[in-house]
């Protein structure tokens, strides 16, 4: 805990910084949730294939950004929707986005369910 996935177009790839974003929303995750550093675990996932809309996903106009974060329970809607903002604000902050596409990005912080474990 947090399980944190980052579900992005692989156009982007290149103008991601992923390792910055990382380090940055464990930071965020710690302070405003509560969080133990070495707990924070982040995986990114590239999409080859991204579809907007009605457009032609070969055009390339557009990027998508979905992060998820995984906390366990007992925080509070307040502290979930900061942390949201939060992951937000990161996205702009680590993604150039003076490239010719036009960035969809959105976070959702969601409850571990009780059968979670790990080792």
């Amino acid at each position: 805990m947090p399980q944190i996935t980052v579900d992005y177009s692989q156009t982007i790839a290149a103008v991601f910084d992923r390792a910055g974003f990382a380090r940055a929303l464990h930071e965020a995750t710690v302070e405003i949730a509560a969080a133990k550093p070495e707990a924070c675990k982040t995986q990114f996932r590239p999409s080859a294939y991204t579809a907007f809309g009605y457009e032609d996903p070969d055009e390339q106009g557009h990027a998508v950004v979905h992060v998820t974060l995984g906390l366990l329970a007992g925080r509070t809607e307040e502290t979930k929707a900061k942390l949201t903002e939060a992951v937000l604000e990161l996205l702009r902050k680590h993604i150039e986005t003076d490239q010719d596409f036009v960035l969809h990005a959105s976070a959702e912080v969601r409850e571990l369910d009780a059968s979670y474990r790990k080792f």
